[in-house]
């Protein structure tokens, strides 16, 4: 466990973790129910990534999330009502009803918003890294990729020109697995996604994505490096995508033998037993997190609910000049 985490930082490390895992159901459960306008992108078995990686910047850092990554704009301010709102493109949602899913950010929070075309962030987020390079601010940019992405010519890219320029960007694979329907083994040769990365000459670390500290620990040293102008990092995250591409994916192309083996190796789980070995968290102070979360899922799913359906006239309001 990295020194600098007290007891009341795990504690808000598991809350945002198992937040995370409640948004993802209640979008589920709202799915079903007929009321997401579009399809739903669950991030089941990925939390820690999200979760530690955004953790471990500062206030003045950058990130720019991908679909899959709500545990990360947790962490940076957002509240599970957000989501709520946006999902079910309601009038007070961050876009007004514009659009859907993750599809929203704020510079005053450190987030750019996600780009559906995966590969696409790694040159914005080199971008924001050269300005805070260019400005002698210490600020780190960081976003996240698929394992799919790293077969794009943008994430190639922006990796060589933040390698070339020694920018403060930190690059974290998300290899779960699958880029969509195609396991990793059938889209590159190599083993490890990491070697991608040492081929531009930049320093590349694999992570146990499961372990929430252990991503942690690994984004703290690298946002520390890259603050110190000794550039970019890359994180090759180990992980598991537990569902589908999205809700309306059965993903019956998923050996159900693998999901078996990784479902055992549940992030959220793994670090409540961490937690309780080390008697970092006894059973009151769990049940009162929970407890908390339960009471603003349910209060964040009303007031969604509740928000109007923007007007039709408005619809170009905000778009056009």
């Amino acid at each position: 466990m990295p020194a600098r985490l007290t007891r009341h930082q795990l504690h808000e490390l598991y809350y945002h973790l198992r937040l995370n895992r409640r948004v993802d159901e209640q979008l589920v459960h709202l799915y079903r129910q007929g009321k997401v306008v579009g399809g739903v992108y669950s991030s089941l078995g990925q939390e820690a990534i999200s979760v530690g990686a955004a953790y471990a910047l500062e206030a003045q850092d950058v990130i720019g999330p991908m679909i899959r990554n709500v545990g990360a704009m947790l962490v940076r301010g957002y509240r599970p009502r957000d989501v709520f709102l946006q999902y079910l493109a309601r009038q007070d949602g961050p876009t007004g009803g514009r659009d859907a899913n993750t599809h929203f950010g704020a510079l005053a929070l450190g987030v750019i918003a996600p780009i559906s075309m995966l590969g696409e962030l790694v040159p914005v987020l080199a971008g924001v890294a050269l300005a805070a390079k260019l400005r002698q601010e210490k600020r780190v940019a960081l976003t996240y990729v698929g394992d799919g992405a790293t077969s794009t010519g943008q994430f190639h890219e922006g990796l060589n020109f933040a390698a070339v320029q020694k920018l403060p960007l930190i690059v974290i694979v998300e290899n779960n697995g699958w880029a969509y329907s195609t396991p990793v083994e059938k889209q590159m040769a190599i083993r490890d996604i990491a070697e991608r990365a040492r081929g531009y000459g930049i320093p590349a670390t694999i992570v146990d994505g499961n372990d929430v500290l252990k991503v942690y620990a690994a984004t703290r040293l690298a946002a520390e490096r890259a603050r110190r102008g000794e550039g970019p990092t890359f994180i090759d995250a180990k992980t598991m995508r537990m569902k589908g591409h999205a809700e309306h994916d059965d993903a019956r192309y998923m050996p159900k033998e693998l999901l078996e083996a990784w479902r055992k190796k549940d992030p959220i789980l793994r670090f409540e037993k961490y937690l309780a070995q080390k008697k970092l968290m006894v059973a009151e102070e769990k049940a009162a997190l929970d407890a908390r979360i339960e009471n603003e899922i349910r209060a964040d799913v009303a007031f969604a609910e509740a928000s109007p359906f923007p007007a039709p006239n408005a619809a170009a309001q905000p778009v056009w000049a």
